[in-house]
């Protein structure tokens, strides 16, 4: 060529203007992410490291049932409860109610949430809202409604005892079946969606591989859908216990005086005995222990399940 034509040569490194290069990004555009989640950052250090930090301090804070909190610091609060047998059979009470209503929401959560994902659009639309309905009422107000059907001149046992079935009222009140059955109703929610997410990433191809092989519905389930569905059931297991360990309203109301779990434990040390200090260092080892568990249970499901999570 000639006559001063410019030539762009294949394969030569593209400039853009201000001389960067195509794998350089404005230092603008770096920060952008970061500057777009400061609004949420600081929302969640305020809201949650910030109380959990002062928790903390107050945890090793000495106490006098005379002179309140007192500004000594120490290790007394931890030792008095690991110590003490009374606060072993809380956290374990505590943690059985948490694993039961796990392992219930799970065989309850899990097929269901699989009816769900094979619904046409229009029934899954209505089973959706079903589903999420418990979550749109208070959870003080859905326990009150188990209180009315649980109580001794309750419902279930009035209509028992009409029936003949039963001669004298059962006791659900203050039991911890009756706090792990409305535990179930109010986290069932979680496991379903955790699950039903888990699903849409699912192959239908395979079930229909399956299928054209000679299985029944329930080896298609069990030997296909369950497998890959494994990261709902750990997600939506981690959320119903973590939620169902650290519950409150629920077994305050049904579980009373009588049935203590970790929380109303703790709202006694704070609001009854006045020791803060001690109801710190219960609500610090409540924390540990549920992470502890959950990061456990974490690991033993992905290595069981390795070729899913990959």
């Amino acid at each position: 060529g000639g006559g001063g034509a410019s030539r762009v040569v294949r394969g030569a490194p593209a400039f853009l203007p201000g001389g960067r290069g195509p794998g350089e990004m404005p230092r603008r555009s770096r920060l952008t992410p970061w500057l777009l989640s400061a609004p949420a950052l600081v929302l969640f250090l305020v809201l949650l490291l910030v109380p959990l930090l002062m928790t903390l301090l107050l945890s090793f804070n000495g106490f006098s049932f005379y002179g309140g909190i007192e500004p000594t610091y120490g290790l007394a609060n931890y030792l008095e409860v690991l110590g003490d047998g009374y606060f072993y059979e809380v956290f374990g009470r505590t943690f059985l109610i948490a694993l039961a209503t796990t392992l219930i929401c799970a065989v309850v959560g899990v097929p269901q949430a699989y009816f769900l994902f094979r619904m046409r659009p229009m029934w899954r639309s209505i089973m959706l809202l079903v589903v999420l309905g418990p979550l749109l009422i208070s959870v003080v107000v859905r326990t009150l409604g188990w209180a009315i059907l649980l109580g001794n001149r309750g419902v279930i046992n009035e209509a028992l005892m009409k029936l003949g079935l039963v001669s004298s009222p059962l006791k659900m009140m203050y039991t911890s079946g009756g706090i792990v059955l409305a535990l179930v109703h109010v986290m069932m929610p979680f496991m379903i969606l955790a699950v039903w997410a888990a699903l849409q990433r699912q192959d239908p191809a395979t079930e229909q591989a399956a299928e054209s092989l000679g299985a029944g519905p329930f080896t298609v389930f069990r030997r296909i859908v369950l497998p890959q569905a494994m990261p709902g059931v750990l997600s939506g297991s981690l959320i119903v216990f973590s939620l169902s360990a650290s519950a409150f309203a629920t077994p305050a109301i049904l579980g009373g005086r009588r049935v203590k779990m970790v929380s109303t434990t703790v709202y006694d040390e704070f609001l009854n005995t006045l020791n803060w200090p001690l109801g710190a260092a219960i609500a610090m080892l409540l924390l540990v222990s549920v992470l502890i568990i959950m990061a456990a249970w974490n690991r033993l499901v992905e290595r069981r399940h390795a070729g899913v999570f990959a």
